[in-house]
C-alpha cells in the first residue's frame, strides 16, 4: 500500500481535493451504524466523516473503532450527501493507532459537566468546547504579538524569579532551596536568607512591569507576555494562582496616549477573533446560548457572545473619571434600592465588578475607561495628579466581565516616588534600581496590564477562568 502523507482535516475542509486519495489521522468521536466514523484531529471544530463498508472490513478491527481510539484512514475524498458535512472519506484501509477501552474511557459521546472535565483536564482537549477554546487562545497569542510587532514594540522577557513585589500585594510564592524542616537561623531567631540560593528572599513574579519599565527607558516601546503568580487564597471563577499577563510599557506616553493604546489593542484582538475564529466562535456562541436557557430570566445576559464581541469592536469606549463614576453609581437605582452587594456610599470606595458592569451594560451601554482613581486604593508607582488626591490610573471595563485592563501613567519624578515609597514603608533596598531610573534621564512614561485569561474568558464566553487555561492552578489544586 502506498504511504500517503497525512492531510489535516481543516485543510481538506477548506480546499477539498474531491476524487483524490487522502490519508486522515485523528481521534474517533463517534462510530454510527457500524458505518460512519466521525474523526477529529484538533485542526478544526468540524469532524471528518469516514465511511466504511463493514461487510468488506475485518470485524475484529471494526470492534476496535471506539470513541477515543486513534485511527488512520486512507481512501477517496468524495462530496457528501449526508447532512452536516460537505466531504467524506470512503475508506479503503483503516489502521488503529491507539485503542481506547470503552469501559474505561471517560469521554463518552454525551454531555459532560465542566466540573467533571476539570477532573480529567488531560483529556478535556478532546471535547469540542475545549479544542475550540485552545484554538481561540492560540489565535489570541498570535494576535497579541502581531499587534505590537506592527506598531514597532519590542518583546522583552522579564524575570520569573524576582526580589521585588511590583503590586505591593504581599501575596507571593516564595522561592527557596533552604531545608524547610531546619532552616539556618540568625542570632535573633529569624531565617538567614544569606544561605539561600540567591542569598536573599525571592519569590515568583506578580508582574513584569517594573523590569519592563527599565527596558522602555532605553527602547521607548516594549511589551512583556509571560506567566505571573499570585498566592491569593481566592476560590472564585475569576482568579488563578498562575496566569499570563501582557504588559506594554511606553516612554513619552501620558495617560491619554495610554488609554488610546489600550482601546486600540483590545479592539484589534476582538476583531481578529471575529475574523479568524468564525467556526469556533459560532460553536461557543451556541454553547453559551444553550447554557443561558437554564438560568433564571434576571441572570441571563442581554447580549449573546457574538453580540458582545461585536459590541466591543463597533463602539467608541466611553472615558469617565472615577469621580464621575462614583456620582453615577451613588445615584443609581440598584444602589438606592440596595440591590448592589457592595453599596457605594462615598468617594474613595474600591469598585467591584458589579459596579463596573452596571456602568458598561446599563448606564453607558458601551465599553468604559475609568481614570483618575483615588491614590489610596492604587499602587505606589502611579503618577500623582496635582489635586494630591488622585493618580493617573485607568481601567478598561467590558460587558459581562468588568475590568479587563488596568494601567497608569507611571510616576517619573524621583522625589515624589521616593516620598510615596517611604510613606508606604516599602524597603528601598529592593527597589533601588527602580528609583535609579528616575535619577538618570527620567522621562514621562505609561503602561498597562491585560490578564490574558480574562481576555480569553471574554472572547470565548466561558463562565469560569479555570476553563480557559489548559491546567488551572488554584488553591488546593496543582493536579496534572
Amino acid at each position: 500500500m502506498e504511504d500517503l502523507k497525512r492531510i489535516k482535516i481543516k485543510e481538506l475542509m477548506d480546499a477539498p481535493v474531491v476524487g483524490k486519495k487522502v490519508n486522515v489521522k485523528g481521534w474517533v468521536r463517534t462510530f454510527r451504524s457500524n458505518r460512519f466514523i466521525a474523526i477529529n484531529d484538533g485542526s478544526t471544530i468540524n469532524n471528518m466523516q469516514a465511511v466504511v463498508d463493514f461487510e468488506a472490513m475485518d470485524e475484529q478491527l471494526l470492534k476496535r473503532v471506539t470513541t477515543g481510539a486513534c485511527v488512520s484512514v486512507t481512501g477517496e475524498l468524495k462530496e457528501s450527501l449526508g447532512k452536516g458535512q460537505t466531504v467524506e472519506v470512503i475508506v479503503e484501509s483503516l489502521e488503529i493507532l491507539g485503542d481506547a477501552d470503552p469501559e474505561k474511557y471517560p469521554l463518552q459521546p454525551k454531555k459532560h459537566s465542566l466540573e467533571f472535565l476539570r477532573e480529567i483536564a488531560h483529556l478535556r482537549v478532546r471535547t469540542n468546547t475545549f479544542s475550540a477554546i485552545y484554538r481561540v487562545r492560540h489565535a489570541m497569542i498570535f494576535a497579541v504579538h502581531n499587534f505590537f510587532n506592527q506598531k514597532g514594540f519590542y518583546n522583552v522577557h522579564t524575570p520569573i524569579i524576582t526580589g521585588s513585589d511590583a503590586e505591593g500585594a504581599g501575596e507571593m510564592f516564595r522561592v527557596t532551596t533552604l531545608d524547610l524542616t531546619n532552616p539556618p537561623k540568625n542570632e535573633d531567631g529569624t531565617i538567614n536568607n544569606k544561605e539561600d540560593f540567591f542569598g536573599k528572599e525571592t519569590n515568583l513574579t506578580v508582574s513584569g512591569q517594573l523590569e519592563g519599565e527599565t527596558a522602555a527607558m532605553g527602547m521607548s516601546e516594549i511589551y512583556t507576555f509571560g506567566p505571573t503568580f499570585r498566592a491569593e487564597n481566592s476560590n472564585t471563577s475569576r482568579h488563578l494562582a498562575e496566569f499570563w499577563m501582557i504588559e506594554p510599557e511606553m516612554a513619552f506616553y501620558d495617560i491619554n496616549d495610554n488609554m488610546d493604546l489600550a482601546e486600540e489593542f483590545v479592539k484589534y484582538l476582538v476583531k481578529y477573533a471575529l475574523e479568524n475564529c468564525k467556526d469556533d466562535l459560532e460553536f461557543l456562541n451556541q454553547r453559551a446560548l444553550d447554557e443561558e436557557k437554564g438560568k433564571p430570566q434576571n441572570e441571563r445576559s442581554s447580549m449573546s457572545l457574538l453580540e458582545r464581541l461585536q459590541f466591543v469592536a463597533d463602539n467608541e469606549f466611553e472615558r469617565v473619571t472615577y469621580t464621575e463614576a462614583i456620582d453615577i453609581l451613588k445615584n443609581s437605582k440598584p444602589n438606592k434600592k440596595k440591590k448592589f452587594q457592595y453599596l457605594i456610599e462615598e468617594w474613595g470606595a474600591d469598585l467591584q465588578s458589579e459596579h463596573e458592569r452596571f456602568l458598561v451594560e446599563k448606564h453607558f451601554e458601551k465599553p468604559v475607561i475609568l481614570y483618575n482613581y483615588p491614590k489610596d486604593i492604587k499602587a505606589f508607582y502611579m503618577r500623582q495628579n496635582n489635586d494630591d488626591k488622585t493618580v493617573a490610573a485607568m481601567d478598561v471595563l467590558f460587558p459581562g466581565i468588568g475590568e479587563i485592563i488596568g494601567g497608569s501613567q507611571r510616576e517619573e519624578r524621583y522625589d515624589v516616588l521616593k516620598a510615596r515609597v517611604d510613606e508606604l514603608g516599602i524597603p528601598e533596598k529592593d527597589l533601588w534600581w527602580y528609583l535609579d531610573l528616575r535619577k538618570f534621564g527620567s522621562a514621562p512614561h505609561s503602561g498597562f496590564g491585560l490578564g490574558f485569561e480574562r481576555l480569553i474568558l471574554f472572547v470565548t464566553g466561558m463562565g469560569n477562568i479555570r476553563d480557559v487555561i489548559p491546567f488551572p492552578r488554584t488553591p488546593d489544586n496543582a493536579e496534572f
